[in-house]
């Protein structure tokens, strides 16, 4: 009995020990589960962000390559402008170094038609004589009528217009005039000298004889380029001239200015 007893604490003891080590096991067991629920939720958030950060990666990726693209795209463009610019460079320094060039023969040329202008005009030859008509009396007319020296004399730098009886001066300069008129009948003979449409000198003689007369007179005039002078006959005056060039029409170039 008392043997009987004995194995039964023993046995109460195993079994309380067994119930400890159960209980201490069971503990474990949730604490473990209750860790094993966290490390899975952990997990899963990781795996969450895993996945974020691998969608995030494969967008980088792409804008990476496409930027890369884009990059090397730019360094063609940079380095084909960079090649253009150097071309344009020399291509400028070239223009500019002809610019240079031609502004230098610019100037010889300028100089040396300056200088031709200096020697055409200082060479210029002007000078006229030209005799009225040989056809006798001239006028009297009813208005004042511009005298056609027709009878050409000479005519050097051809400034005296025969068909009109008017002389341009070609350059601006002072020019030398000088004319005669004559006639053989009683009454007034003389003319006027106009610069343009200005009369210079008027010259007035009174034929009483009824012989051969004349009058004549001389002026230096100023001119501008394309100014004219002419002989002017006064209404009711006349003139004669023939073949012996009892009238006469001259004029020359003195000095340019």
């Amino acid at each position: 009995m008392n043997h009987f007893l004995f194995r039964s604490g023993e046995q109460g003891a195993e079994l309380s020990a067994v119930t400890l080590r159960l209980n201490h096991t069971e503990e474990q067991l949730d604490e473990l589960t209750t860790q094993h629920t966290v490390r899975a939720a952990e997990l899963a958030s990781v795996s969450d962000r895993v996945t974020t950060a691998q969608r995030d990666t494969q967008v980088l990726q792409v804008r990476l390559t496409a930027a890369e693209a884009e990059a090397n795209q730019l360094k063609m463009k940079s380095e084909a402008q960079s090649a253009l610019l150097t071309e344009t460079s020399s291509r400028l320094d070239t223009a500019e170094s002809r610019s240079t060039e031609l502004e230098v023969r610019l100037r010889v040329g300028e100089k040396q038609l300056e200088h031709l202008d200096t020697e055409s005009t200082d060479e210029l030859k002007v000078a006229f004589s030209a005799g009225l008509t040989d056809s006798g009396s001239v006028g009297p007319f009813d208005e004042e009528t511009t005298l056609i020296f027709s009878k050409t004399i000479s005519n050097v730098g051809r400034a005296y217009n025969q068909t009109a009886g008017v002389f341009t001066a070609p350059v601006r300069g002072v020019y030398f005039f000088c004319y005669t008129a004559a006639d053989y009948l009683k009454g007034y003979m003389g003319l006027y000298l106009y610069r343009n449409d200005q009369p210079v000198i008027f010259n007035l003689d009174l034929n009483d004889h009824g012989g051969y007369a004349s009058t004549s007179n001389s002026v230096a005039l100023q001119l501008e380029e394309g100014d004219r002078v002419r002989l002017s006959l006064p209404a009711s005056y006349r003139l004669y001239d023939d073949s012996r060039n009892f009238s006469l029409f001259s004029g020359f170039l003195l000095f340019p200015l």
